[in-house]
């Protein structure tokens, strides 16, 4: 765990972060904040023709000379300890495919994130944007990275994240859009949600995963939250670091680990969270069968593994993106008590 300057004259202080939405809780108290780049790599290019160019309009021309040495495959991760720490480990946020950590943050319609739910809970929390994503940056392509980036049109996680009842049920007008019946998505957000997204490489899992294993070597004993994309970092970390991840809650995770090692996740307990509207889906039953039978393979091996389909415990209209949902606090609700289940809260 980073470590932590105290500038109060007391022995402790308390940093307090105002809440979204004004009035609605009482400000949360941090001992600590901050933030730290893990991971990456030094990479040396050769044989590329310098540049001249000018960085403002009318500016004075400077000479670039791409030739040398790159920091790249970096990870972001910032932390937010509260003052009152109730759980027994810190938890490791994990963002999906074409996102960065601002998914755990806040809601797009302005409603508290799970960052500030579990933090109210008394848990440490450590987000992270990936490589490639966000704060952690690019590389040159196809120098570093392998391939072109993937973006996104604005409809396609309408349909592609079950918010929207098809492929053809996005509209820019919010009220002609075919949402699923029942879908608890924030729709007057969805324009919020997408500014989110950023462009995602197809060819980077390896110096992703490099770089969590870097952050769990830095901050653990550790839980990680995962979701999506980050399904196949988060088991395939965990079997890399099984004395260092005492944990595991995969929201619908879209990879999964290495089968043939299932068992050295037999002593992390597990738990997998997954919304509505997939069996009418047609690529998540897919996903969640391979997900499920993955969490089979450990049980087999001796492990522990939760498996909670919101809809069969009464919580009904979850899109892929619970954490935005406009009961993102019910589900944040569900991990918490398996967290506590599980005798991840400090003992008094």
């Amino acid at each position: 765990m980073p470590k932590i300057h105290r500038f109060a004259l007391v022995a402790a202080f308390a940093v307090t972060l105002l809440t979204g939405t004004a009035g609605a809780e009482e400000p949360i108290s941090l001992r600590a904040m901050g933030s730290f780049h893990v991971g990456g790599r030094l990479v040396e290019l050769t044989g590329k023709p310098v540049k001249e160019m000018a960085l403002t309009p009318g500016g004075v021309p400077a000479k670039f000379d791409p030739n040398g040495t790159y920091q790249v495959e970096q990870m972001y991760v910032q932390y937010f300890l509260p003052a009152q720490e109730t759980g027994a480990y810190p938890i490791l946020f994990w963002h999906g495919g074409g996102m960065t950590g601002v998914n755990y943050e806040t809601t797009p319609d302005g409603r508290e994130g799970w960052l500030n739910l579990f933090l109210r809970k008394g848990w440490s929390i450590y987000v992270s944007d990936a490589v490639e994503r966000g704060r952690a940056g690019w590389a040159q392509y196809p120098d570093i990275f392998k391939s072109e980036p993937l973006f996104l049109t604005t409809s396609n996680p309408f349909s592609r994240f079950r918010i929207g009842d098809g492929p053809d049920s996005y509209d820019p007008d919010p009220a002609k859009r075919k949402l699923l019946p029942g879908s608890q998505f924030p729709n007057d957000g969805y324009e919020n949600f997408t500014k989110q997204i950023v462009p995602r490489w197809t060819t980077t899992d390896d110096a992703t995963l490099a770089a969590y294993l870097a952050e769990i070597d830095k901050v653990c004993p550790c839980i990680i939250l995962f979701h999506s994309q980050a399904g196949q970092f988060g088991f395939k970390a965990a079997q890399a670091r099984p004395d260092k991840v005492k944990g595991l809650i995969a929201i619908e995770p879209a990879g999964i680990g290495d089968p043939a090692q299932a068992e050295r996740l037999k002593a992390i307990p597990t738990l997998m969270v997954y919304g509505d509207f997939i069996a009418q889906d047609s690529r998540w039953p897919k996903i969640r069968a391979t997900g499920v039978a993955f969490g089979d393979n450990i049980r087999k091996a001796g492990g522990h593994v939760d498996v909670v389909d919101l809809p069969a415990i009464g919580i009904k209209g979850n899109s892929h993106m619970m954490m935005m949902d406009k009961n993102n606090a019910e589900v944040a609700g569900v991990i918490q008590k398996w967290l506590g289940d599980n005798g991840f809260a400090k003992k008094p």
